[in-house]
């Protein structure tokens, strides 16, 4: 579009804004009138920044791809390829979070190493406070450790 389509689709959405003021300011108060106000500017500083262009090629480019989407089948066969993969990433971790499905001796664990039966306990570090001991004792007596 040329630079005077802009220029009057900048003048006709702030005309458009300006009357919806007024009559905000006239039948819904001022704080509704000066939230008008604020909308009536933004297509005139859209137009100076130069992002009303920006955003009605970004609009265009969506509906191009939206388009594009609808009526291709090859874009839908990607589509189906993307929901498979995804699939198939959710499929594996449940997998390997299970243990299954790995090569020999590495998800064959025993079933007491697995649940965690097997491994030593890990030596608790020696107490250096008296105050922390007594209440890792009261702790421990409660079976809270």
């Amino acid at each position: 579009m040329s630079e005077a389509t802009w220029a009057a689709l900048t003048a006709t959405l702030t005309l458009l804004g300006a009357i919806w003021t007024v009559y905000a300011f006239r039948n819904r108060g001022v704080a509704s009138g000066l939230r008008g106000a604020g909308f009536t500017l933004l297509p005139a500083a859209a137009y100076t920044t130069g992002t009303l262009e920006m955003f009605t090629e970004i609009a265009q480019s969506v509906l191009d791809w939206a388009t594009s989407l609808v009526f291709s089948p090859i874009v839908w066969a990607g589509v189906v390829l993307t929901g498979l993969s995804v699939v198939l990433f959710m499929v594996s971790g449940a997998m390997r979070e299970r243990g299954i499905g790995g090569p020999a001796g590495v998800g064959a664990a025993p079933e007491r190493e697995r649940k965690g039966l097997g491994r030593a306990r890990q030596s608790e570090p020696a107490v250096v406070d008296d105050d922390l001991a007594d209440i890792e004792a009261i702790l421990r007596k409660r079976g809270i450790s």
